[in-house]
């Protein structure tokens, strides 16, 4: 008998597409059911209903133990879309929240907008409205069992027990789309931190949610605990933060900025620990909470003042003859100068046509005293010398970027990477950047003005402080830091290794001279105390209106405890703010109050106010 090889062949096909549709369809079935969480929850949702617990957010408090920050309870009304559609009395439940009903309707279509909301289930819990506050729950809650599909969902919203410190703490805001996209740890109505500590440290700030499990009915109805709560967890907390602040210290700080702009900075030499952060004009961080943060967080946007902005490491300034300390340490080291080295100075350098001014004192002058009267001649006529020194440096490039290199080892021209976000970089230029601006054609002469802190160089309030720090442990510093601890958990290595400047520390020695000098008998005399030793800088910064007045130093002089950098724009010279600022400061933390005479000088600060006219910037 002849095979039907036809028949056969059509026989295998036939098998062949039979188990191909059967692994088709388990491939699906197996995508749907364990590579994809969507039919899973779909089909949970029907059947049980998961309600998300919230974990505490960490608390913060300041160094000495001080409550900054804390939780305060709010409940969240949720809504299941399956359960309230069709069965809801809009006009009553309105009536009870105090809405309208143009916002209920806008409200229920922004949340099924997989747009605005991509988390979007009919199935699911959804917010409908946050943080309303004790009275307005117990009003919902009395006639809740009226509103089908609606829940109260408890959580905890944040308090500021100061009116200080803005800038550092931040705050929190409801979770934006792209918060959700970038971490799944977030949904629809969840809240993050949005600057400061609460942005920085949101990770270890936030906890770990929890999760309760009900069962229901094919109705919809609860029916109890699934398995008696077996599958259950229980949220936990977030991590306490203890900042390096001292809430005493940035009260008083930006009291004595009051009707200012500007910004006061101090830092622990010893640690690299921020003790104040003070932007000035600031807010205050109690207005940034509840329904109306949206409304408030606008208005201060649109503030002419910019108080949103977080000047201590935003702002970009000339730094002024604070910089000449750098300039010093960097001439000696280099062997540009000796300690005995002279120049001199008619009231400013004067060189081939150009001419940098500077007041009366003795002339020809060193180093020590030179820091100690601030003059503008000495430290130009060592920047022309490095530049020009051609048995050192074999061209004015070489001698730039060794220069360069210098200020980059002390901090300037990149960012510290302190704990908040936003800092700049400020800028310290090099010779590609003078090759650009001068076609290559340039020499010490052409770039005289940096070696006075003006010119190309910028540096940021938190910078010069640091300058500070560096120069009261004679030659190294940390990253500074406003977090000191992190309960259980080890402060990140960054903020404990010291990083230690290419200047030398016997240069170091002769520019602390210099800064004792000034406070003694130089241009910060108003900060000179007999209770402990006081080393300062003046600056005054050259602007197209009124000098920006500066002050840097640190006190004591040996075993410092604390390095203030204070900026006042428009100030005039740098004792006309800058310095008297700096000394209450550094006389508050050391003494831990004010005298009363100190206690005059500051309300009499706090009072003096600076004309600034019509901002457009």
């Amino acid at each position: 008998m002849n095979k039907n090889y036809e028949f056969e062949y059509r026989q295998y096909v036939i098998g062949g597409v039979a188990v191909l549709i059967v692994i088709i369809y388990l491939i699906r079935l197996f995508t749907l059911q364990i590579m994809s969480d969507d039919y899973k929850k779909n089909a949970d949702s029907n059947a049980f209903l998961k309600k998300v617990e919230f974990p505490a957010r960490g608390v913060i408090t300041d160094r000495n133990g001080r409550l900054l920050v804390y939780n305060q309870h709010s409940y969240d009304i949720m809504v299941v879309m399956k359960e309230a559609k069709n069965r809801l009395d809009t006009t009553e439940f309105c009536n009870t929240l105090g809405i309208t009903k143009e916002y209920f309707i806008k409200r229920m279509n922004d949340i099924k907008d997989r747009n605005k909301n991509p988390g979007y289930s009919q199935f699911t819990q959804q917010l409908f409205m946050s943080q309303l506050t004790d009275e307005e729950f117990s009003i919902f809650q009395e006639k809740m069992y009226r509103f089908p599909g609606f829940y109260v969902q408890r959580r905890s919203v944040r308090r500021y027990t100061y009116p200080n410190a803005a800038h550092i703490l931040g705050d929190v805001a409801e979770v934006s789309r792209q918060d959700i996209e970038d971490d799944e740890f977030y949904m629809p109505g969840d809240y993050i931190g949005k600057q400061g500590v609460e942005r920085s440290y949101e990770k270890e700030l936030r906890g770990e949610k929890g999760v309760q499990i009900f069962l229901r009915d094919a109705h919809g109805r609860i029916q109890g605990s699934y398995q008696n709560g077996a599958l259950d967890r229980s949220p936990v907390a977030g991590k306490d933060l203890t900042l390096s602040i001292d809430i005493n210290l940035q009260a008083l700080g930006e009291r004595l900025m009051q009707g200012k702009i500007g910004s006061i900075v101090a830092i622990e030499p010893s640690t690299g620990e921020v003790l104040c952060m003070v932007s000035s004009p600031t807010f205050d961080p109690r207005t940034m909470t509840g329904r109306n943060r949206g409304k408030v967080h606008s208005a201060l946007a649109m503030d002419p003042w910019k108080p949103l902005l977080n000047r201590s490491i935003m702002g970009q300034y000339p730094p002024g003859s604070t910089f000449k300390t750098s300039q010093g340490l960097t001439f000696l080291t280099e062997g540009v100068i000796t300690p005995g080295t002279t120049f001199p100075c008619s009231h400013g350098f004067y060189h081939k046509g150009l001419r940098v001014g500077c007041h009366g004192h003795a002339s020809p002058i060193s180093l020590v005293p030179a820091i100690t009267t601030s003059c503008n001649g000495y430290f130009c006529w060592g920047l022309y010398y490095m530049m020009g020194n051609r048995k050192k440096y074999k061209t004015v490039q070489e001698a730039m970027n060794t220069w360069r290199d210098y200020m980059v080892s002390m901090g300037f021209g990149y960012k510290l990477g302190i704990d908040l976000p936003g800092e700049k970089r400020g800028l310290i230029p090099n010779a590609e950047y003078y090759d650009n601006a001068y076609r290559g054609s340039w020499n010490g002469m052409t770039i005289i003005s940096i070696s006075i802190g003006q010119g190309e160089v910028n540096l940021t309030p938190l910078q010069i402080a640091n300058l500070g720090a560096t120069i009261a442990n004679r030659g190294y510093f940390y990253t500074p830091h406003v977090v000191k601890k992190v309960k259980d958990m080890p402060l990140d290595r960054k903020f404990t290794e010291r990083h230690y400047t290419k200047a030398s520390r016997k240069a170091y020695e002769y520019v602390v001279a210099g800064m004792r000098g000034a406070v003694t008998n130089g241009t910060c005399h108003a900060a000179n105390r007999s209770d402990y030793e006081v080393c300062g800088k003046t600056g005054t910064a050259q602007n197209r209106g009124q000098d920006h007045s500066i002050f840097m130093g640190f006190a004591p002089k040996d075993n410092p405890r604390i390095a203030v950098s204070v900026y006042v724009e428009n100030g005039g010279y740098g004792a006309e703010f800058g310095v008297p600022i700096g000394a209450l400061m550094m006389e508050q933390y050391i003494n831990g109050k004010l005298s009363p005479e100190s206690e005059t000088k500051a309300t009499a600060f706090q009072n003096r106010h600076i004309t600034y006219g019509t901002r457009n910037r």
